[in-house]
């Protein structure tokens, strides 16, 4: 779940050279804050990355981003979609019959994964853009409810 860049990108000279940033998933790029400072360099592989505090977009290369309200740089993948459940006071406490499923970037059509607790099982999602809003086209689970944003 968690890898250097390079498992991702082995054609990518770059992503060979970072040793301080990491992918957690396929989906989410992390480069940590290690001094105490609000932003840094980060290198980015290949296509479009948001931001995930402010929603910016990055290119490939090497960009300067700023750390927004969470001390760390976290970008996702444009064209990824990352579930989302309610806030609660333990996991344990967490309603996995109501998700959110956010969509990064502006893709005709957006992929994710989803694994809930109680059946253990991997659904791949598929969100369509119809008009200016997105609908959930594959990965259902039943008794689960999906927004899509």
């Amino acid at each position: 779940m968690v890898r250097a860049l390079f498992v991702e990108f082995p054609n990518d000279p770059g992503a060979w050279t970072v040793d301080d940033a990491y992918l957690f998933g396929s989906d989410i790029y992390v480069a940590p804050l290690m001094e105490n400072t609000k932003g840094r360099q980060v290198y980015l592989p290949s296509g479009k990355w948001i931001d995930y505090q402010t929603g910016k977009t990055y290119n490939r290369g090497w960009n300067d981003i700023e750390a927004g309200e969470i001390p760390c740089i976290i970008l996702v993948r444009n064209g990824a979609v990352i579930p989302h459940a309610k806030l609660a006071q333990s996991t344990d406490k967490i309603d996995w019959s109501n998700i959110d499923l956010n969509v990064y970037g502006d893709e005709p059509t957006a992929n994710g994964l989803v694994c809930l607790p109680t059946d253990n099982k991997l659904v791949q999602v598929e969100v369509s853009k119809k008009g200016t809003a997105y609908e959930l086209e594959k990965g259902t689970i039943k008794g689960v409810k999906y927004q899509v944003k």
